[in-house]
């Protein structure tokens, strides 16, 4: 038995961290929060806070050499360190506030293991880099709280697209004229959640894709536990210009097969 946070390996650590502040959160939820505005129409609430606060508390006690990014906090830790967290503790604010549960909590290690957790169905979806399980209620119905490998599948035909601006692709890409080409309406269902727990959705078989725009996400506090959990369970991972995830990158499409992944970059590429 682990005596202490010290002896988890990374993916436990995540896990861990991303339990955490997803206990924050659903503790939270429902109450009149105080709001901390960030401009531009985005704001932060007590739970965001309270939740990085959690999440930083398990990763101080496990890594206490690592640097964490946070989407509250910023950067903590030593300049120098050779590894560093990226934590996003309420990914789906907006949701939240109005009282939407369709919101998720992301730890990842730069480049390493990651975590993302659903406060509220209880699942807890983690990688070590290389393989990818989830554990939790939603996820094991036997309740014996047994791990269950990540396995992608396009067979929902669902398919989360982010609406959310900034828009840096257009005019050569807009996500809502993706949703508008006849061929998507053909091969696929259209779903807007607002939150990256569905790219963990996509590498557990419950999306057949993710579409979002943007710059580099592979950084991002937003989407790097996403990101990693669909390249460990095998889904295929690419920015909307097809191109590898990462500096000089746009966007990102993370589809659960090649076929899937072809189909939306046709549709992506098209200007009709």
């Amino acid at each position: 038995m682990m005596n202490s946070l010290t002896d988890l390996d990374d993916a436990g650590v995540a896990a861990a961290a991303a339990r955490a502040g997803a206990d924050v959160v659903r503790d939270l939820y429902g109450r009149r929060l105080a709001r901390i505005d960030k401009g531009g129409g985005d704001f932060a609430t007590e739970a965001d806070v309270a939740a990085e606060r959690a999440i930083l508390g398990v990763l101080r006690a496990a890594r206490p050499d690592d640097a964490v990014l946070g989407e509250e906090g910023g950067r903590q830790g030593a300049a120098d360190a050779a590894r560093q967290w990226l934590v996003d503790p309420l990914c789906g604010t907006l949701n939240y506030a109005v009282g939407s549960m369709l919101v998720a909590v992301n730890v990842a290690l730069r480049e390493g293991a990651a975590a993302v957790a659903d406060p509220f169905s209880g699942d807890v979806f983690r990688t070590d880099g290389e393989s990818a399980w989830v554990r939790g209620e939603g996820a094991d119905q036997r309740g014996d709280g047994a791990d269950r490998r990540l396995i992608p599948t396009s067979a929902s035909r669902l398919v989360d697209v982010n609406l959310d601006p900034p828009f840096p692709g257009a005019p050569g890409f807009r996500a809502v004229d993706l949703l508008a080409r006849p061929a998507f309406a053909e091969h696929f269902r259209p779903r807007v959640v607002s939150t990256t727990l569905a790219l963990a959705w996509v590498a557990a078989g419950k999306r057949a894709a993710y579409v979002t725009d943007g710059g580099d996400l592979s950084g991002s506090v937003h989407f790097a536990a996403g990101i990693a959990l669909c390249r460990a369970a095998g889904c295929v991972v690419t920015g909307i210009d097809g191109a590898p995830v990462g500096q000089g990158g746009q966007g990102l499409v993370a589809a659960a097969d090649a076929e899937t992944h072809r189909l939306l970059m046709t549709m992506v590429r098209s200007r009709e």
